[in-house]
């Protein structure tokens, strides 16, 4: 919400009227009113006339525009650049949302959880979707061409209230910032951040810690964690080159620090495969990715019996892009995967990082802080999702380039899990919907700041500052 909107659910009245105030005096229109005011009173020095001008001037306005706000149900609209968004993109407001909230749909004033939005469009039709995307979804744009302004600034979706899903603060055994999440297919999630600390949870969300300063005890700040496709075993990285591989099934951990001699600080980490085949992308500020391969029967077998910490061999490092800091690696399985640089470079692997070509996405007006795909078993065609920190997700088809905006904030982290996808914000908050849909829902007010989220077969997670967990059961 801006700062120019009133609060969409204020009631029409004596406290109506001082929130409409509020949010008029932050308006183009009561600056220049307020210009014709002071314009036309000094006139009155030459006809006396000139007062009741300046007074209609600025009167008239406020007056009209009170009433539209009564009209409207609180929606002003009449922000920076409200002109030109108005006339691209009209309003549309169902019945349910110029009804008054009622007691029922308002949060606990002391509640431990937020009620989180979902929105019809999880079961809408193909011509439901068709219908909302005439709405909210900005036309496609041609693969590697930015989105023009008026497409990069649609409204944000709204949503409906659900009663059945809630978010909650965990039990965390730490107040370090935490930076990264996975959760496996059984269930099991793990967390990193500030300090080399590492936490994990079985699906009962019981958390507890298994490295409180880092492999090695080196106490070095941890960025990201991955898990293999099997959720057998999880990988951590982070600063002075730190790498671990952890056995889920034990939380023992085997320390890979400074690959090929590399003590650069990783900032994020990709797996690919199954235990014991797995393949691993490394990013760092430099705008380098360094691709292992780990295979638990080095004599080719694969035998899953087969002890020790296996063999792991590195490639050298190569550089998709122009050497922008990479904010965001992902790997779908094995062979195919995705890289996003702060220069709005995307790239394409289909060969498990071997290399990588240029997909897009030029001129996009925000920073790029993290990407995305769903698995190959999806729905074709597999959608690439890349965030930025203006709040704004860009989707990928295979062909064209399409804007959504999420929200005014940053989008610090994105996660895809079956047919859903959520992203998570700055400001606390996480947006979720389905994955070929177009609305958002929202729950928001769950955390300080947020800067990771990740979703599983039995619930979602997102982390954040002062050790910051919050989870929801699907």
């Amino acid at each position: 919400m801006s700062a120019t909107e009133p609060h969409s659910g204020s009631e029409p009245g004596a406290n109506g009227f001082v929130d409409f105030v509020r949010a008029y005096t932050k308006t183009w229109v009561h600056a220049l009113a307020a210009a014709a005011l002071t314009a036309f009173g000094t006139l009155t020095v030459v006809n006396r006339w000139f007062a009741a001008l300046a007074l209609a001037a600025y009167l008239v306005p406020l007056v009209v525009l009170y009433a539209r706000w009564r009209r409207t149900g609180g929606e002003l609209g009449m922000g920076p650049g409200a002109a030109d968004q108005s006339a691209s993109h009209p309003e549309t407001h169902s019945r349910d949302d110029q009804q008054p909230p009622t007691q029922e749909d308002e949060p606990p004033a002391a509640s431990a959880s937020v009620s989180e939005d979902v929105s019809g469009a999880s079961a809408a039709s193909d011509t439901d979707e068709t219908a909302s995307d005439s709405t909210h979804h900005e036309p496609a744009v041609d693969a590697g061409t930015a989105p023009d302004e008026e497409q990069s600034t649609a409204d944000v979706p709204r949503s409906r209230p659900d009663r059945d899903a809630e978010w909650t603060t965990a039990d965390a055994p730490t107040e370090t910032p935490l930076s990264d999440v996975a959760i496996t297919d059984a269930g099991y999630s793990y967390a990193v951040g500030d300090g080399g600390v590492v936490l994990a949870s079985s699906d009962t969300g019981d958390w507890h810690t298994v490295l409180e300063d880092g492999p090695a005890a080196a106490g070095n700040d941890l960025a990201g964690v991955a898990a293999t496709d099997d959720g057998d075993a999880v990988w951590i990285a982070g600063d002075s080159g730190t790498v671990a591989r952890i056995d889920t099934a034990t939380d023992r951990h085997t320390d890979y620090t400074a690959p090929t001699g590399i003590t650069d600080n990783w900032l994020g980490i990709a797996v690919g495969g199954d235990a014991g085949t797995e393949t691993i992308l490394l990013s760092n500020g430099s705008g380098e990715l360094l691709r292992g391969r780990y295979r638990r029967d080095p004599t080719g077998a694969d035998d899953a019996t087969a002890s020790g910490p296996g063999e792991l061999a590195w490639d050298e490092p190569l550089i998709p892009g122009s050497g922008s800091s990479l904010s965001g690696v992902d790997l779908a399985d094995d062979a195919m995967g995705y890289c996003c640089d702060t220069n709005n470079g995307v790239f394409e692997t289909t060969d498990g990082g071997t290399s990588f070509s240029r997909i897009g996405l030029d001129d996009a007006a925000g920073t790029f802080t993290d990407v995305v795909t769903a698995t190959p078993a999806s729905p074709s065609p597999v959608p690439v999702l890349v965030s930025a920190d203006d709040g704004v997700i860009h989707r990928y088809d295979g062909a064209t380039w399409t804007p959504e905006r999420v929200t005014d904030t940053a989008v610090t982290g994105l996660a895809v899990g079956g047919e859903r996808l959520l992203a998570c914000t700055d400001d606390g908050a996480v947006f979720e919907r389905q994955l070929n849909s177009t609305e958002f829902s929202s729950a928001t007010g769950i955390a300080d700041s947020l800067q990771a989220v990740a979703v599983g077969p039995p619930r979602a997670v997102a982390v954040g500052s002062n050790g910051a967990i919050v989870e929801r059961q699907h």
